[in-house]
């Protein structure tokens, strides 16, 4: 793993750009998953890394698996409220990522989805900030009640840029929304209105629309792949108002 740090004189402040691979992938989206206090990476992370990722995002880290994988950021979501796990992870990982939070004086609530359904990669098929989320167009509504009373959010379904996995379309924090490049009218209108936020199109990794495959963010920072491009890079700091 490596990172490379980007820096941006604006007026007095110094601003660091943090981009990552994760052995050889910038596609750090699918490896790694963040809220406002923690983000979760896979336990082979070099000390390095962990400590530039916890710099960009000003968080903790926890080296962890889930469901006894790396893909982190594709089979969990999570906000300051709680997170959501895939079906398949184990007893012994939900209490890893339990005391740590608790450890750091934090009351979230963890809680798998529903096995059976198709849809279970949680990562993959919601976004969500701490207020709202979008899921899956066709998530059952056993489960959308759960991401209700688990993120303690307002869950409404569409797709991205026509997408239904709606988690890799795009990144939401408490200051803006990233979504895919493709996204139409109608869905960037909706999307401000549900989260009643600054919603702005954009890409990582030199073309790749799928934001949430290669960027995290909170409101206090972002990583994203190290093939970002510098107008990429641009479409992220004004959507996600990282400039005062």
């Amino acid at each position: 793993m490596k990172g490379r740090v980007v820096e941006e004189k604006n007026e007095n402040r110094l601003k660091l750009k943090r981009l990552f691979n994760h052995d050889g992938s910038s596609y750090i989206g699918i490896f790694l998953t963040c809220t406002e206090s923690v983000v979760l990476l896979p336990p082979h992370a070099s000390n390095r890394f962990v400590v530039d990722v916890e710099r960009a995002l000003v968080v903790k880290a926890l080296r962890t698996t889930i469901a006894e994988t790396f893909l982190n950021g594709c089979l969990a979501v999570g906000n300051s409220n709680g997170f959501l796990f895939s079906p398949y992870t184990q007893d012994s990982e939900i209490q890893r990522i339990a005391d740590f939070t608790k450890g750091l004086g934090l009351k979230v609530r963890l809680r798998r989805l529903p096995p059976g359904d198709l849809m279970n990669a949680a990562g993959n098929i919601i976004i969500a900030n701490d207020t709202v989320a979008l899921v899956h167009p066709q998530l059952p509504e056993k489960t959308e009640d759960i991401v209700k009373e688990t993120l303690e959010v307002e869950v409404h379904k569409g797709r991205i840029g026509g997408l239904k996995t709606v988690g890799m379309a795009a990144v939401a924090t408490n200051k803006g929304v990233l979504v895919h490049k493709n996204a139409s009218n109608a869905e960037l209108e909706f999307l401000e209105d549900i989260f009643e936020l600054p919603v702005g199109i954009g890409s990582v990794n030199y073309g790749v629309p799928l934001i949430g495959t290669a960027l995290l963010a909170n409101t206090k920072g972002y990583t994203t792949g190290d093939e970002t491009t510098g107008a990429e890079l641009r479409r992220i700091v004004d959507t996600l108002g990282f400039y005062e």
